[in-house]
């Protein structure tokens, strides 16, 4: 006997075993029925089905970007903690489908890094004649604290936005948002840096300022009730006249990165 003509010996035996002892998929799947066993459901749709629950978020967050255009030179960095709650079901059609939620957030670390102090020319014009002089300006590092106490923001529906990226199972992992904010900061030294005044005297900028904001961003869910979350915002900062000069930054872009939890309850 060669080896052909016994591998071929070896192998009916195991085919007819295979055939007769293991039922195919749909055999399962009638059999199941037959015996009205239920068969697992389908998943939920992850990011969907956490914010179904109309549930609470917490958790802390980095946050850092520079100014635009005229204040390039500067560079922000925060930290802090945010507590938010998923107002209503979904609303809106198409595109716009969501749901409302509102939050606030605390960062008791924030810094501005600013050029060094310097001298620069200052031009100003007075009766039709214009002068110029150079006069000292502050710059370093400015060390505050924030609270943003005003988030307003709009939790997309995930499925329409990143279905390219849907989980094996069709749960979709994102949860996109866009939102409005509006918040405070204080300083230990008056900003942004400005003409240098004699200290006692009045003049210079504020140790107040107001920051709205505007920003879009994500959450991507690692596991259930706990999340990623990633946001750019673009934050005006302005002392609103509250001091002598109001330079301000009038734009700046600041990223955000976090860790969220879920839950029903605070």
């Amino acid at each position: 006997m060669n080896l052909r003509t016994l591998a071929l010996v070896l192998a009916v035996p195991v085919l007819a075993a295979l055939g007769t002892g293991v039922p195919s998929a749909s055999a399962q799947v009638a059999s199941s029925v037959a015996n009205n066993v239920p068969s697992a459901p389908a998943p939920e749709r992850a990011a969907t089905a956490e914010l179904a629950t109309r549930p609470w978020e917490w958790g802390p967050f980095f946050q850092g970007g520079s100014g635009v255009t005229d204040r390039w030179g500067y560079v922000f960095t925060a930290a802090g903690v945010r507590l938010g709650k998923v107002i209503t079901g979904p609303h809106l059609p198409g595109v716009l489908r969501g749901q409302f939620e509102y939050a606030g957030e605390i960062l008791p670390y924030w810094q501005a890094f600013t050029p060094p102090p310097h001298h620069e020319l200052v031009t100003y014009t007075q009766n039709g004649l214009t002068y110029s002089y150079e006069a000292p300006y502050g710059g370093g590092t400015y060390t505050g604290v924030s609270i943003t106490p005003i988030i307003l923001r709009w939790n997309l529906d995930s499925a329409r936005f990143f279905a390219p990226w849907l989980r094996r199972d069709g749960a979709p992992h994102f949860a996109p948002w866009i939102q409005g904010a509006g918040g405070l900061i204080y300083t230990t030294h008056k900003f942004p840096p400005d003409v240098l005044v004699p200290h006692g005297t009045p003049g210079g900028t504020s140790v107040w300022n107001f920051c709205p904001q505007f920003g879009v961003g994500f959450h991507y869910f690692v596991r259930p009730q706990r999340a990623i979350t990633f946001s750019a915002n673009a934050v005006h900062i302005s002392s609103a006249s509250l001091g002598d000069e109001n330079p301000g930054v009038n734009a700046s872009v600041q990223f955000q990165v976090g860790y969220t939890w879920w839950s029903r309850r605070p």
